[in-house]
């Protein structure tokens, strides 16, 4: 049914097996999916020996996981990924709405220039997990060890010790923490007595991964109610190597078994692409979608990421996307708490800034599945009268919801924020990710992201500074002088920081902002960079202790 050959990545014995030694690693990543492998490379590119298990020996089965939003190639470009997968992949920004045969509205999820990466691109999983075990391969801080399953788990204090079954027999080894990306039916989950709370919903759609020639633009359509599939909906996506993605809502009364069979499924498709439309099926697949989370993303040594800690419906591109930002929030705490230059406090905030993101993003599928498959006859109304709307009035377009695309969850509430009341309106908040801009450095063009790199960094669009860096303890940040160090020539960077002469940001190594004032202070930086590593709220436990 396929044309894509599954590369087999060779079991090799570790050296730790072969000599019946337990040996302690500082990282174990379990699950070598997209939020695996990135954990992998994040870890590493900080310095940290990993070693990454899985319990296969290839990479996913199917495309599954096939959008990828602009926030997660901002990170795999830091990881040296990004390049790669927007040669292989698809890019899009614009999506079309189509009710019953009309087009209702079309939004751009990028309609601005001066951005690095598209808004959008689309890969099979497949493809993209064979990048990032390259990347992986070519890491000399990264093992990772195919047909490795973990079947026991035990925690102590500073380690937890895992019983590991391969080819050649169990052995234990140990480490000091666990990150845990081995999907929704986690069993490490299971091994820590996590809950996993939430709603499924009663409905199931098909998956047609479809080979063709076709003429359709590169963009996002869905319908509801076509003439080809009445009652349902339908979303079509264009991936890489001429495979169509193609989603046909069934109903909660469809067999599973007897959807998936082809004299069931090349009828839909003919009758959406016409009689004479000549077609392969490339892979075929019924999903029925859950949204839920774990309740602590830290049990003790271990921590939670992907689809172990949080489960949404696909519509919007929340999963992988969410998954690969989790490590992004994890990797960069985990790192500085291996080197002693924060304490374990700080992986604490891990929970309270994912755990609310993970809700933002369950919030968002949630009102998007209720949307799409109205339960009643009330909402069913309410949802076709919007669609109508959407058509000629604008004020109704904002209420249709065909998935809302994944976008970053700014942590607002987060408790290493530093908040300054001189904010001003279209300045950047703390909690917010950094917007992107060009800029250029000793005049040639780069990009701004690119200039802030994977470290605490200060910059100040007051040319008149001179620190060059600013040191709290073991805590550095890099001081980036707008102006001096690097150049707006067309001020988009200070447009979309919305600043002024002496504005001054820190950022935090995943490149969100920290603290923002209206002035360089390097007093309140370095107070900022100890709230930032959780090192306030430990000296205020010790001074009421």
């Amino acid at each position: 049914m396929t044309n894509y050959i599954y590369p087999k990545f060779g079991y090799l014995r570790s050296k730790e097996q072969a000599e019946g030694i337990v040996k302690r690693h500082p990282i174990v990543v379990i699950g070598a999916g997209p939020v695996g492998l990135t954990a992998a490379l994040d870890c590493a590119a900080r310095g940290q020996p990993v070693v990454l298990l899985d319990d296969n020996d290839t990479v996913s089965i199917g495309s599954r996981a096939v959008c990828y939003a602009k926030r997660p190639l901002e990170i795999w470009n830091r990881l040296d990924c990004a390049d790669p997968m927007v040669e292989r992949g698809v890019s899009w920004n614009v999506g079309k709405v189509f009710f019953r045969d009309e087009l209702s509205y079309q939004f751009d999820l990028l309609p601005e220039s001066d951005h690095e990466w598209p808004a959008m691109i689309n890969l099979q999983q497949y493809h993209l997990e064979e990048i990032l075990v390259a990347r992986c391969r070519a890491s000399p801080l990264i093992d990772l060890r195919w047909k490795h399953r973990l079947i026991s788990l035990k925690q102590a204090a500073d380690h937890a010790e895992l019983a590991v079954e391969t080819p050649d027999g169990i052995f234990t080894m140990e480490a000091q923490w666990v990150i845990a990306c081995d999907g929704a039916n986690s069993d490490t989950r299971k091994m820590v007595g996590a809950e996993f709370k939430g709603q499924y919903f009663e409905d199931r759609f098909l998956i047609a991964d479809v080979a063709m020639k076709a003429d359709f633009p590169t963009e996002r359509w869905f319908w509801f109610d076509p003439p080809f599939h009445p009652a349902q909906s339908v979303l079509l996506h264009r991936q890489a190597d001429d495979i169509w993605r193609i989603d046909f809502q069934l109903g909660w009364d469809a067999d599973p078994d007897e959807e998936k069979r082809p004299e069931r499924v090349i009828p839909r498709i003919k009758a959406m692409l016409g009689e004479d439309t000549e077609f392969e099926l490339e892979w075929v697949s019924i999903y029925q979608f859950a949204c839920r989370r774990i309740d602590k993303f830290r049990h003790g040594r271990v921590l939670f990421a992907g689809d172990a800690a949080h489960q949404v419906s696909p519509f919007g591109a929340r999963g992988a996307n969410t998954g690969v930002q989790d490590i992004d929030n994890l990797a960069w705490k985990l790192a500085m708490v291996l080197r002693g230059e924060a304490p374990e406090a700080l992986l604490d905030s891990y929970h309270d800034e994912r755990a609310y993101a993970a809700d933002d993003n369950i919030l968002n599928s949630t009102r998007a599945t209720d949307f799409i498959t109205p339960k009643t006859k009330v909402s069913r109304h309410f949802r076709d009268a919007v669609l109508e709307l959407a058509q000629h009035h604008g004020f109704a377009r904002p209420l249709v919801n065909s998935g809302r695309l994944s976008t970053p969850t700014p942590y607002v509430t987060s408790p290493l924020n530093t908040f300054d009341d001189s904010l001003l309106d279209g300045e950047m908040r703390p909690g917010t990710n950094a917007a992107d801009a060009p800029v250029t450095i000793g005049g040639k063009p780069d990009w701004f992201l690119n200039c802030l790199g994977a470290g605490f960094v200060v910059v100040t669009f007051d040319q008149a500074v001179d620190n060059e860096r600013i040191e709290v303890g073991p805590i550095a940040a890099r001081v980036i002088r707008v102006g001096r160090d690097i150049d707006d020539p067309r001020g988009v960077l200070a447009s979309r920081y919305g600043t002024s002469t002496g504005t001054t940001y820190l950022f935090r190594p995943d490149q969100y902002v920290a603290a923002r004032w209206a002035g360089f202070d390097e007093g309140k930086i370095s107070a900022a960079l100890l709230r930032a590593t959780a090192q306030d709220a430990v000296r205020q436990k010790e001074i009421a202790a």
